[in-house]
């Protein structure tokens, strides 16, 4: 039995292993505007993944992307914009999942002394949403390799999970946290207890979208 356990371990991983991205839109966006100053979110996801996995050797075996939208109300053009994005990526065959942003009143100091009330956003669900997916796919022998673009050390549960699952099934798997890196990055580390694959500029800027998804009457 032990023999026929590691045997398949390495059947498996001499193979091209099945690679599946799941990326944190917004955490992707917010990394890569400090680490390369890109102040929208420009990635073109088929270029993006299919770079991360040929630079590994696994096989792209689909996306999945999940991000939080604002309201209307609080903000036109960045509602817009996700909902022409929304549309674009899910014809191109990218599956793609989104919550409401909820909002909140804090108080906030001016650099004039003074206080403001104003609304934060924050996301809700979306890591649940990702996690569950990644987990379903797993158990169900979709991936070999989850690739997760995201810092978020939320999902560091994944991890163990994932060698969990991998035991249970007598399967190679593996995750990974694929993550923006250079000198300005706000973090540098990936999700705990995952491999990392540090993405640096050449590659992030080799893999933009060219195309401007804001409704045309925005500036």
């Amino acid at each position: 039995m032990f023999f026929c356990y590691h045997f398949t371990l390495f059947f498996q991983s001499a193979i091209s292993e099945r690679a599946v991205s799941f990326i944190d839109g917004q955490n992707l966006f917010r990394h890569a505007k400090d680490a390369f100053g890109h102040h929208h979110p420009n990635y073109d996801l088929h270029k993006l993944t299919d770079a991360v996995c040929a630079a590994n050797g696994w096989s792209n075996h689909g996306i999945r992307f999940y991000t939080g939208i604002p309201s209307v109300e609080h903000s036109p053009m960045w509602h817009g914009y996700w909902a022409r994005r929304r549309t674009a990526m899910s014809r191109s065959g990218i599956k793609v999942a989104t919550r409401p942003l909820r909002y909140s009143n804090e108080s906030v100091t001016l650099p004039d002394g003074t206080t403001r009330e104003i609304a934060i956003p924050r996301e809700k669900g979306i890591d649940l949403r990702l996690g569950l997916d990644l987990v379903r796919m797993a158990r169900t022998g979709q991936l070999d390799v989850a690739v997760v673009f995201s810092q978020d050390q939320d999902l560091e549960e994944l991890a163990r999970e994932i060698r969990s699952i991998s035991k249970e099934k007598n399967r190679w798997m593996k995750i990974v946290s694929a993550f923006p890196s250079g000198p300005n990055a706000s973090s540098k580390r990936g999700i705990n207890r995952t491999d990392w694959f540090p993405i640096e500029r050449e590659l992030y800027d080799a893999c933009l979208d060219p195309r401007d998804y804001r409704p045309n009457r925005q500036k």
